[in-house]
Protein backbone atom coordinates (compact mmCIF):
# COMPACT_ATOMS: atom_id res chain seq x y z
CA UNK A 1 0.00 0.00 0.00
CA UNK A 2 2.56 2.69 1.15
CA UNK A 3 4.33 1.98 -2.39
CA UNK A 4 1.54 2.72 -4.34
CA UNK A 5 0.93 5.44 -2.30
CA UNK A 6 4.50 6.95 -3.16
CA UNK A 7 3.88 6.10 -6.57
CA UNK A 8 1.46 8.99 -7.23
CA UNK A 9 2.12 10.72 -4.15
CA UNK A 10 4.87 13.37 -6.11
CA UNK A 11 1.97 14.08 -9.07
CA UNK A 12 -0.71 14.61 -6.13
CA UNK A 13 1.26 17.57 -4.87
CA UNK A 14 2.58 18.61 -8.71
CA UNK A 15 -1.40 18.81 -9.43
CA UNK A 16 -2.38 20.87 -6.83
CA UNK A 17 0.45 22.88 -6.92
CA UNK A 18 0.08 23.48 -10.49
CA UNK A 19 -3.57 24.80 -10.01
CA UNK A 20 -2.17 27.06 -7.53
CA UNK A 21 0.03 28.91 -9.81
CA UNK A 22 -2.83 28.33 -12.52
CA UNK A 23 -5.30 30.43 -10.26
CA UNK A 24 -3.06 32.56 -8.45
CA UNK A 25 -0.33 33.04 -10.71
CA UNK A 26 1.03 36.92 -12.22
CA UNK A 27 -0.68 36.07 -15.92
CA UNK A 28 2.48 37.32 -17.47
CA UNK A 29 5.12 36.38 -19.89
CA UNK A 30 6.51 33.93 -17.30
CA UNK A 31 3.58 32.79 -15.83
CA UNK A 32 2.12 31.75 -19.89
CA UNK A 33 5.46 30.20 -20.74
CA UNK A 34 5.75 28.23 -17.43
CA UNK A 35 2.36 26.99 -17.67
CA UNK A 36 2.49 26.28 -21.45
CA UNK A 37 5.86 23.81 -20.84
CA UNK A 38 4.06 22.37 -18.04
CA UNK A 39 0.99 21.33 -20.50
CA UNK A 40 3.72 20.28 -23.11
CA UNK A 41 5.16 17.97 -20.52
CA UNK A 42 2.52 16.69 -18.02
CA UNK A 43 1.35 14.11 -19.98
CA UNK A 44 4.69 12.71 -20.95
CA UNK A 45 5.45 12.68 -17.51
CA UNK A 46 2.68 10.84 -16.31
CA UNK A 47 2.50 8.38 -19.21
CA UNK A 48 6.12 7.52 -17.80
CA UNK A 49 5.17 6.67 -14.57
CA UNK A 50 2.02 4.70 -15.53
CA UNK A 51 3.98 2.43 -17.83
CA UNK A 52 6.72 2.57 -14.88
CA UNK A 53 3.94 0.42 -13.50
CA UNK A 54 5.09 -2.23 -10.57
CA UNK A 55 8.39 -1.26 -11.38
CA UNK A 56 8.26 1.80 -9.73
CA UNK A 57 9.78 2.30 -6.42
CA UNK A 58 10.65 5.24 -3.89
CA UNK A 59 14.39 4.15 -3.99
CA UNK A 60 16.20 2.55 -6.37
CA UNK A 61 15.62 -1.20 -6.86
CA UNK A 62 15.97 -3.44 -9.91
CA UNK A 63 12.67 -4.92 -10.47
CA UNK A 64 12.71 -5.16 -14.46
CA UNK A 65 14.08 -3.18 -17.17
CA UNK A 66 11.24 -1.12 -18.66
CA UNK A 67 12.81 -0.52 -22.32
CA UNK A 68 9.21 0.21 -24.10
CA UNK A 69 7.14 3.14 -24.29
CA UNK A 70 8.81 6.74 -23.04
CA UNK A 71 11.56 4.28 -21.98
CA UNK A 72 12.53 3.21 -25.60
CA UNK A 73 14.07 6.38 -26.00
CA UNK A 74 14.82 7.66 -22.06
CA UNK A 75 16.22 6.66 -19.82
CA UNK A 76 14.63 8.14 -17.61
CA UNK A 77 11.67 10.10 -18.70
CA UNK A 78 10.09 10.60 -15.35
CA UNK A 79 13.14 12.34 -14.07
CA UNK A 80 13.42 14.64 -17.03
CA UNK A 81 9.66 15.50 -18.14
CA UNK A 82 8.67 15.86 -14.12
CA UNK A 83 11.71 18.04 -13.52
CA UNK A 84 10.43 20.25 -16.55
CA UNK A 85 6.57 20.34 -15.83
CA UNK A 86 8.08 21.61 -11.78
CA UNK A 87 9.63 24.52 -13.62
CA UNK A 88 6.88 25.29 -15.42
CA UNK A 89 4.54 25.15 -12.46
CA UNK A 90 7.51 27.33 -10.05
CA UNK A 91 7.09 29.31 -13.12
CA UNK A 92 4.00 30.18 -14.13
CA UNK A 93 3.88 31.14 -9.71
CA UNK A 94 7.33 32.76 -9.21
CA UNK A 95 8.69 34.02 -12.64
CA UNK A 96 12.32 34.00 -13.29
CA UNK A 97 13.12 33.18 -9.50
CA UNK A 98 11.64 29.49 -10.12
CA UNK A 99 15.29 29.17 -11.99
CA UNK A 100 16.62 28.79 -8.96
CA UNK A 101 14.66 26.46 -7.21
CA UNK A 102 14.68 23.98 -10.37
CA UNK A 103 18.10 23.92 -10.36
CA UNK A 104 17.94 22.40 -7.09
CA UNK A 105 15.49 19.97 -8.23
CA UNK A 106 17.78 18.95 -10.89
CA UNK A 107 20.81 18.43 -8.58
CA UNK A 108 18.91 16.50 -6.18
CA UNK A 109 17.48 14.39 -9.63
CA UNK A 110 21.04 14.07 -10.78
CA UNK A 111 21.66 12.41 -7.30
CA UNK A 112 18.80 9.94 -7.69
CA UNK A 113 19.22 9.00 -11.37
CA UNK A 114 23.27 8.37 -10.44
CA UNK A 115 22.23 5.92 -7.61
CA UNK A 116 19.37 4.36 -9.59
CA UNK A 117 21.89 4.06 -12.62
CA UNK A 118 24.56 2.47 -10.20
CA UNK A 119 22.26 -0.65 -8.93
CA UNK A 120 20.46 -0.98 -12.60
CA UNK A 121 23.92 -1.85 -13.93
CA UNK A 122 24.51 -4.15 -11.00
CA UNK A 123 21.28 -6.00 -12.00
CA UNK A 124 21.36 -5.93 -15.69
CA UNK A 125 24.74 -6.24 -17.03
CA UNK A 126 25.20 -6.03 -20.53
CA UNK A 127 21.89 -5.42 -20.89
CA UNK A 128 21.81 -2.18 -19.21
CA UNK A 129 24.73 -1.34 -20.93
CA UNK A 130 22.94 -1.82 -24.47
CA UNK A 131 20.06 -0.30 -23.31
CA UNK A 132 22.08 2.63 -21.65
CA UNK A 133 23.73 2.92 -24.78
CA UNK A 134 20.57 2.98 -27.66
CA UNK A 135 19.18 5.77 -25.38
CA UNK A 136 18.72 9.32 -24.59
CA UNK A 137 19.53 10.74 -20.78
Amino acid sequence: MTEKLLRWLDIAVYAVFAAFAFIVGPRDVWWFVGLSLATLTVPVWFASRWHLGASFSASAQARKLVTTGPYAKFRHPVYVFGSVAWAGALMGLLGWRAIVIWVFIVLVEAIRVRREERVLAEAFGEEWAAYKASTWF
